[in-house]
């Protein structure tokens, strides 16, 4: 008497960069056509075209027939729960299991699936974390695929290197620059997942600021200058781009000047 075997899986994190189908690097274009299983998530009202570009690229790069291709609502998380760590952990968690029976609705059998993530799955983004509580639920494997980061999306829109000669560069958020302000090791700070337009909480004399909203996309946004006079800009921009679209995407550079 033989036992059946659990279905056997293999996730494809592929990087896809900022939203720009060209972007995509040739490994990318590659994994999107050899899977049997695409999983999308949809963030909600307001934020459907993020759902919408993730169609738009595979329609782009996919060759007929293509894979399945299967829409899932993301949970939102759980704002009562008051420590922060926690109020992820249990988001994560229930993403996971979401994406997990997705997978097995779609492939019951077992198969290959992809999941297309903004930018680089490595560079602040949790699909690398959510995609390893899936080892506890079934047999899977998981492969990453690097993408175009935001980061070279603004240092190209500007065209300024990201860091100075022989000087460090460090990678931080909104969150962590409010409540603790300017490293003592940096040079250049790059500022990301900041909704709360973070600088105002410098001293904006001697600091020159690279902004860009909508990295690599075709509403592109950039604006740039010493942050005392550009500062009052970009957060009208910011709210005028966000109440447009419905959501925003942006990051910013700042730098420490000499005049």
């Amino acid at each position: 008497m033989t036992t059946p075997q659990s279905p056997q899986y293999m996730l494809s994190l592929v990087g896809i960069g900022t939203g720009n189908p060209k972007y995509l690097t040739l490994q990318a274009v590659e994994a999107l056509n050899t899977v049997d299983l695409i999983l999308i998530p949809n963030k909600g009202a307001g934020k459907d075209d993020l759902a919408a570009l993730r169609q738009t690229i595979c329609s782009d790069v996919i060759r007929a027939p293509g894979p399945k291709i299967v829409e899932f609502d993301l949970p939102t998380r759980d704002e009562a729960t008051q420590d922060y760590r926690t109020r992820v952990d249990d988001w994560h968690d229930a993403i996971a299991e979401i994406w997990w029976q997705n997978m097995v609705d779609a492939l019951p059998a077992g198969g290959t699936v992809g999941f297309l993530v903004w930018g680089d799955p490595s560079l602040y983004d949790s699909t690398m974390r959510i995609a390893d509580r899936l080892k506890s639920m079934g047999d899977i494997a998981l492969h990453v695929i690097p993408g175009i980061t935001s980061i070279q999306a603004l240092t190209a829109a500007h065209v300024e290197p990201l860091n100075q000669i022989n000087e460090a560069v460090t990678i931080t958020t909104g969150r962590q620059l409010r409540d603790h302000g300017w490293p003592a090791s940096a040079d250049t700070l790059i500022v990301m997942l900041d909704g709360q337009c973070s600088f105002e909480t410098l001293a904006p004399d001697g600091i020159d600021i690279w902004w860009t909203a909508y990295a690599g996309m075709e509403n592109e946004i950039s604006i740039s200058g010493e942050l005392r006079d550009v500062s009052p800009k970009i957060q009208q921009t910011r709210a005028a781009a966000r109440a447009k679209h419905g959501w925003l995407m942006d990051i910013y550079m700042l730098r420490r000047t000499v005049r």
